[in-house]
């Protein structure tokens, strides 16, 4: 019997199961750094790629690959621990060669069984070797479900979204939207209330499954990064532009979203700033922000500031202090869409705007012509947004 085989064995053996329970069973109370770094390695190659292509359209969809594939590179890495941590131990209690040893746990890890053993204590290895493959697998298959429903649920509301913020999601846009219809503007604080309960949801699923913050929606131009960070900045314009109306609702969407932020960049390993000073300068600057608030003025949204610009400015940075940071390490790390006031990218200058819906009018049918013609201008008739 050799000891110091047994030693190493059983810690590459334990190392691996914890690092499966840190994962697949609680994943909020033990956090995994091994599962991080095969992330990371997987990921290295397709953003070397990503990285030299000439459209972000073709960078989104290789990169789509990296964080799917990362899980079952995760799978197989641990089949192959436990099959040499395995190796190992039956090596030095059978007191055989290490390769004869792998090659008996790989047999038993992998049900096969065409190699075992008459000695009693190789036999009860065996055993537990053979357990190891069928209980990793068998928690996988538990913890996909769970993962891809989290996964669905985050994307259905980025999805819905879109009519209201547009592709990417802008903050100046969505309150723009909002003022162009008649009516929908007083549905913002149901807005706001619906992405506060979401922000509180994606802070438990993707503290709990990691991977997720690199998943990717089905669509380049959509982000859930970015629309989150759509829904913090219009809250935080209303906030600024018109003081007068009640904050309750806007203060607590602002609140869950940076909270939300800063429980992943724990996960992340990103550092913060806890009690940040409103005083203090963001990257976002005071041209970006008056860009926004000349669209905001073009499509009539009201605004009790709109003659004091600075100390809307003043206000909104204020508020902004708290997750731009945040929201931009994030952004730069799974490489987002280049959405307005979203931060810089690794290789990406382009900055995609969403298109503005055009409020069309249908042309006013004429029977003696048997043709369209143009409709007055009073007209009482509205196309929905597009």
């Amino acid at each position: 019997m050799r000891i110091l085989e047994i030693a190493l064995g059983s810690f590459i053996v334990l190392f691996t199961w914890i690092s499966v329970v840190a994962n697949l069973v609680v994943p909020r109370g033990l956090r995994s750094r091994y599962t991080r770094f095969i992330r990371d390695a997987v990921r290295a190659p397709f953003q070397l790629v990503a990285d030299r292509c000439r459209t972000f359209e073709r960078k989104d969809l290789l990169l789509a690959w990296s964080a799917p594939l990362s899980i079952l590179v995760t799978l197989l890495s641990w089949l192959g621990l436990s099959v040499v941590g395995f190796g190992f131990v039956l090596a030095g209690v059978g007191d055989i060669n290490p390769g004869k040893g792998m090659l008996e746990s790989g047999s038993s890890v992998f049900t096969l069984g065409f190699l075992s053993s008459s000695d009693s204590q190789q036999t009860f290895v065996d055993f537990c070797a053979a357990a190891t493959g069928p209980v990793m697998i068998g928690l996988l298959v538990g913890y996909l479900p769970a993962m891809y429903s989290a996964y669905s649920q985050r994307e259905a509301e980025v999805t819905m979204l879109q009519a209201r913020a547009g592709v990417p999601a802008w903050g100046p846009e969505i309150l723009m939207r909002h003022v162009q219809v008649p009516g929908l503007i007083t549905q913002l604080t149901t807005l706001y209330q619906g992405w506060e309960r979401w922000a509180a949801q994606i802070a438990e699923s993707h503290t709990s499954y990691p991977v997720l913050i690199h998943f990717r929606s089905p669509r380049a131009t959509r982000n859930w990064l970015i629309a989150l960070l759509a829904i913090m900045d219009a809250a935080a314009l209303e906030l600024a532009l018109n003081p007068s109306k009640p904050k309750a609702t806007m203060r607590m969407t602002l609140r869950a979203g940076f909270t939300c932020l800063r429980e992943i960049a724990d996960v992340e390993g990103i550092p913060y700033e806890i009690d940040p000073d409103p005083d203090s300068e963001i990257q976002l600057t005071y041209a970006e922000f008056l860009r926004g608030l000349d669209m905001l003025r073009y499509a009539g949204y009201p605004m009790e500031r709109e003659h004091e610009l600075e100390e809307a400015w003043a206000h909104f940075r204020g508020w902004r202090v708290n997750y731009e940071s945040l929201a931009y390490t994030l952004a730069y790390r799974i490489d987002a869409v280049a959405a307005p006031w979203s931060g810089p990218r690794r290789t990406q200058r382009q900055t995609f705007d969403p298109r503005s819906p055009v409020d069309r009018q249908p042309r006013r049918f004429s029977p003696e012509s048997g043709s369209a013609a143009e409709t007055d201008s009073k007209s009482d008739s509205t196309s929905p947004t597009r």
